[in-house]
């Protein structure tokens, strides 16, 4: 107990300088706490990932199509329940500020998304209108829509301007969920494109597939492939957590900058400790001299500096976490349209404490090192 009052005395003794160090260690924590909490956002929707779906796409890449063809070839494979066919829409509504994700879906969708929550008369309304669409909770918050609002879409992948009633809104089961998309009947999107694009109808972007067994995953994607080798548009098959992953690939370059300002701001509070350890040291050169002169070892020495850097960068810590959850709930309400889920996770917690006593070693290490090594003699001339 004297040793714990003996570290706080001395890690406070030049108070303003002590808070100032803190106070940068908390903002470096904060800063690095929020970071690392939007690169989990950018994973949230892999969380998500069910077992029992697989993705069949292009295998040349995404911007490819499959012929609709498919379909009842990969739902005679043994293992598959049900065959979804997705086509990505990318519409537009007023201006690519308002962007949000819009695809076509067939109507077995919704079978295949059970983590989708919806009121009974709301989904049977939206099944029996051609121009029906559902939307997202978040999303109907963000525009302010409600059922029975009409909203047009101007397209680009497939041109024109497209009207849509909105028949239902769901929510997610839990907050993994997206709840920002816009989806409606892919019959709707093809017989159009039939009409207007000549040899685009009957095109996929790629085909959900609901398997009996998770365990089959590996298998049964294989079989689906090999179906489909050496045709004029092969296939790829991946599990869903996969093909999530490959999407968010896309974003490696800006997720890589994220983490990399996230460890330069740790190294740069680092050295802003280190340099306060520093100081406090050369200012109490003489009071270690007269310690060793009383018998205390380097060991000893050594352990009350480390301590008392462990004691201002844990208290900075500590007061950056407490920081980190009203400011990520800020985070939340502000770019929850571009993030699912923007919560502070344990592990995120967890590494905040590991930069806390990584900054208290590296703090620590000089001022001990020198601490110890200088001689009595030279210690105590600088006394007076």
């Amino acid at each position: 107990m004297f040793l714990l009052k003996l570290l706080f005395k001395n890690a406070f003794r030049h108070k303003l300088r002590s808070w100032l160090t803190i106070l940068s260690i908390a903002i470096a924590i904060l800063a690095s706490g929020l970071l690392r909490t939007m690169v989990e956002a950018f994973y949230s929707g892999v969380e998500r990932s069910s077992a029992n779906r697989i993705v069949t796409r292009n295998a040349i890449s995404m911007t490819f199509s499959l012929p609709y063809s498919y379909k009842e070839k990969i739902g005679q494979i043994s293992g598959v329940r049900e065959v979804c066919a997705v086509n990505w829409f990318g519409g537009i509504f007023i201006d690519e500020k308002h962007f949000f994700a819009n695809f076509a879906v067939e109507d077995n969708y919704l079978d295949l998304y059970p983590d989708y929550l919806f009121d009974p008369a709301e989904k049977k309304d939206y099944l029996h209108d051609r121009k029906g669409a559902v939307i997202g909770r978040k999303l109907a918050d963000r525009f302010g829509w409600k059922v029975g609002d009409t909203i047009s879409l101007r397209g680009t992948i497939y041109p024109g301007n497209w009207d849509f009633t909105i028949r239902a809104v769901y929510t997610g089961r839990d907050e993994n969920v997206d709840e920002r998309l816009f989806f409606f009947h892919w019959d709707y999107l093809n017989e159009a494109v039939k009409q207007t694009l000549k040899g685009r109808g009957d095109q996929v972007s790629a085909y959900i597939v609901g398997i009996e067994r998770g365990d089959d995953a590996a298998e049964t994607a294989s079989a689906v492939d090999a179906i489909f080798r050496n045709s004029m548009a092969e296939t790829l098959t991946e599990t869903e957590k996969s093909f999530n992953l490959s999407m968010i690939s896309m974003a490696d370059s800006i997720i890589m900058i994220i983490r990399l300002v996230s460890l330069v701001v740790i190294v740069i509070i680092a050295a802003v400790a280190a340099n306060t350890m520093s100081m406090t040291t050369r200012e109490r050169i003489g009071e270690f001299a007269v310690l060793k002169t009383l018998g205390f070892g380097g060991g000893r020495i050594g352990a009350l500096i480390f301590g008392e850097s462990f004691v201002i960068s844990l208290a900075g810590g500590l007061f950056g976490m407490v920081l980190t959850f009203p400011a990520a709930e800020m985070f939340r309400q502000l770019l929850g349209n571009f993030f699912p889920k923007f919560t502070v996770t344990t592990a995120t917690l967890g590494s905040d404490v590991i930069a806390c006593c990584v900054i208290g070693v590296v703090a620590a290490v000089v001022p001990t090192w020198r601490s110890i090594h200088i001689r009595i003699a030279d210690g105590l001339r600088r006394i007076g």
